[in-house]
C-alpha cells in the first residue's frame, strides 16, 4: 500500500493563501501579512514563506514590490494574462500530443456559433468596422498576412459578442489553430475561409443571428475537414515550427 507523501510546507501556504484571494478574502490591491507574521502565524521559516510566494507570483495571483511603502499584494486580473496561461497549457499539450488539433477546433466550434449569433444581436458600427478591416484578398496577400488577419477577425468577433469571457477563452483557440493551418493549407483553402468571413460578417452585419450562427459552424467544419485531408507528419511539423501551436 502506498503512503501519502506529505505536500511541501511551501506549497501548503501558497494553498492556503490562494484560496484566501481566489475566494474574495483577499481582493485586487490587498497587502499580504509581511514576511514575519506570516512565518509567525504560520509557524514557517522565512525561506518558507518566500518559496510560497515566488509560487504565487509565478501564477500572476500576487505582485511585490519594493521600498518603504513595498510587499506582495494581491494582482489585478487581467483578462490578457489568462489568455496567455491557457495557451501556454494548449501549447504543451498540442506538442505532446495529449490533445490534437482537430479537438482544439471540436472545442472552437461549442464557442464559435454562440459567439457569432451574439455578435449579431449585439455588434455595434465600431465593431463591424475592425472585422471589416481585417478582410484580406487571399490571392494577392501572403500567408503570415492571412493568418494574422484570421486570428484578429475572430478575435473581433468575441469582442463582438460583448461577453468578455468568450474573449478570454477563445483566444488562446484562434491563436493556436490558426498558427498551425496557416502553412500547411494552400490557396485555394484561405479562398473558402475567406468567403466563410464574408459570409460571417454580412450576417452579422444584419442582424441575423441563425444565419450568423450556422455560418460560423459551417466555417469550423471546413477547417476541421482540412485538418481531416492533411498529412499528420506534415501538420506536426507545422505545430513545431510555429512554436509548439
Amino acid at each position: 500500500m502506498s503512503v501519502a507523501v506529505p505536500a511541501p510546507a511551501y506549497k501548503i501556504l501558497a494553498d492556503d493563501l490562494r484560496a484566501r484571494i481566489t475566494s474574495g478574502l483577499l481582493r485586487p490591491g490587498d497587502r499580504l501579512p509581511t514576511e514575519p507574521q506570516l512565518c509567525q502565524s504560520c509557524g514557517v521559516s522565512r525561506s518558507t514563506v518566500r518559496e510560497a510566494l515566488r509560487l504565487l507570483a509565478s501564477q500572476n495571483l500576487i505582485v511585490t514590490t519594493r521600498g518603504v511603502a513595498g510587499g506582495s499584494f494581491v494582482a489585478h486580473p487581467s483578462p490578457a494574462q489568462l489568455s496567455d496561461t491557457l495557451a501556454t497549457g494548449l501549447e504543451l499539450m498540442l506538442a505532446s500530443a495529449v490533445v490534437t488539433i482537430g479537438e482544439l477546433l471540436e472545442v472552437r466550434r461549442m464557442l464559435d456559433v454562440p459567439v457569432a449569433g451574439l455578435a449579431a444581436q449585439r455588434r455595434t458600427d465600431e465593431h463591424l468596422r475592425v472585422l471589416h478591416e481585417n478582410l484580406l484578398d487571399p490571392e494577392t496577400a501572403v500567408v503570415d498576412a492571412l493568418i494574422a488577419a484570421n486570428q484578429f477577425f475572430h478575435l473581433a468577433l468575441a469582442d463582438a459578442s460583448g461577453n468578455r469571457l468568450f474573449a478570454v477563452l477563445t483566444r488562446p483557440l484562434y491563436v493556436l489553430s490558426n498558427r498551425a493551418l496557416g502553412e500547411a493549407v494552400d490557396r485555394r483553402v484561405w479562398h473558402h475561409l475567406d468567403d466563410d468571413h464574408r459570409q460571417i460578417l454580412a450576417a452579422i452585419e444584419a442582424r441575423d443571428v441563425d444565419v450568423a450562427e450556422a455560418a460560423a459552424a459551417c466555417h469550423i467544419d471546413r477547417m476541421r475537414r482540412v485538418v481531416e485531408d492533411l498529412d499528420p507528419q506534415r501538420l506536426n511539423d507545422e505545430v513545431s515550427a510555429s512554436g509548439g501551436a
